[in-house]
């Protein structure tokens, strides 16, 4: 190998080290203005991230397609009976599976429940909080990263969470 040839490698391999480490601090920053937007109810900006395209599917097992549907049903929800939660989020897994595509595991909770209010057929636990297992899948769409796939389940009573108390 020449020492052309090796500058070149060296080059290449830092320069898509710099454009992993841009795109993981780019998904990261979704998934906190996640958590910001739940918490201040703004669903303009919760669903802002969302693929035209994407697929959606909820804690009771509801499927949805596309842009719209997902801006309109958490519309409703931090209008209605998500109006008092709190959302709190914690990566378990990231990983890329191409470049311009990565998926997010999220332990999510909920807090601001009480019990005449929690949504029917899922687990309130004692300090009033639901869990779930949220699964995005991140897609780079001219440029800019989008969900494409937005899986969230909840966790039954005897699902084992850490830190679940």
């Amino acid at each position: 190998m020449t020492t052309a040839s090796i500058c070149i490698f060296l080059l290449l391999a830092t320069t898509l080290k710099a454009q992993h480490t841009a795109d993981s601090l780019a998904i990261r920053a979704i998934l906190q203005e996640e958590v910001s937007s739940w918490n201040s109810k703004d669903a303009l900006t919760y669903a802002k991230n969302f693929s035209e395209q994407g697929t959606f599917t909820n804690i009771r097992g509801m499927f949805f397609t596309g842009h719209k549907q997902f801006f309109d049903r958490h519309a409703d929800l931090f209008e209605g009976l998500f109006s008092t939660t709190v959302l709190q989020q914690e990566v378990i897994s990231f990983r890329f599976l191409k470049p311009d595509v990565a998926i997010v595991e999220s332990l999510t909770w909920l807090s601001g429940f009480s019990p005449e209010n929690a949504p029917k057929g899922v687990y309130l636990d004692s300090q009033g909080r639901i869990f779930t297992q949220l699964l995005q899948v991140f897609q780079k769409e001219s440029g800019v990263w989008k969900i494409v796939a937005y899986h969230n389940i909840d966790l039954k009573e005897d699902t084992p969470v850490a830190g679940r108390k």
